[in-house]
């Protein structure tokens, strides 16, 4: 059990992200699995607070760098330390995953204007979405008995039904998972939700590389010699963006 990602218990109104950070996976000395996780300031339903859209959509592309400090008042442009103006493949978000907690209440529709712009921008951009469903032992008395009835549970079905009618996202990309709160080992039921979605991330992700693959190919072959220069990158891994909803 790790703690690389510090949250906090206190700021349930309010992102305690503050930076564009990567988390890597080890596995192994000095070696780490092929996927990253590029965690982000939560969206709020104020102008002035939480991730702007305009950043979210920065980050899509790959033009935020790792370490940016996110300004609720302004937003990430060219020029500045954070923006990174020659962004290769590897830089560009590969699925971009909804963190939204099962016990919180319904979704201010300011929220979900945002979220609703990031994913058509997601959209245009051809990036795989999910959503990640937390803390389903806090909403559920029947799965906090036993997390794994999960599935059988009626209240979170309505949970994930609202989310996918409110948001947008079809409900076989909607996911639950029980959060580690104050467990000191780990878990194997806990686990095994947890693993599902990461593998369905990485599902999404390797389908998406297969699909800019396809392209990429298609450049080289047919485009002029500046463009095969540029297409040519190689792929490192998978890159995740999460976060945008409550923690």
């Amino acid at each position: 059990m790790t703690n690389d990602a510090l949250t906090s218990s206190i700021t349930s109104d309010g992102s305690f992200t503050r930076k564009y950070q990567t988390y890597k996976f080890k596995k192994g000395k000095g070696k780490f699995y092929p996927f990253v996780f590029n965690d982000i300031m939560g969206l709020e339903d104020r102008d002035g607070k939480g991730v702007r859209t305009d950043d979210l959509i920065l980050a899509l592309k790959g033009h935020m760098k790792d370490g940016y400090q996110f300004n609720p008042s302004s937003s990430l442009s060219d020029g500045d330390s954070g923006y990174n103006s020659s962004q290769s493949i590897n830089d560009r978000v590969h699925v971009l995953v909804y963190v939204h907690s099962a016990n919180a209440p319904q979704i201010n529709p300011d929220v979900v204007k945002k979220m609703k712009e990031v994913r058509e921008a997601a959209s245009d951009l051809g990036i795989p979405q999910l959503v990640i469903l937390t803390h389903i032992d806090e909403a559920c008395g029947e799965t906090q008995q036993n997390v794994n009835n999960v599935y059988m549970s009626k209240h979170l079905k309505k949970k994930i039904d609202d989310f996918s009618y409110t948001v947008g996202v079809p409900l076989n990309c909607i996911v639950p998972v029980k959060n580690y709160c104050d467990e000191i080992e780990i878990n194997p039921d806990v686990d095994a939700l947890i693993l599902n979605a990461l593998k369905l991330m990485i599902d999404f992700g390797d389908d998406y590389i297969e699909k800019i693959n396809r392209l990429m190919s298609k450049w080289v072959f047919f485009g002029p010699d500046e463009i095969q220069g540029k297409t040519q990158d190689t792929l490192e891994g998978l890159y995740f963006l999460t976060g945008l909803g409550t923690p």
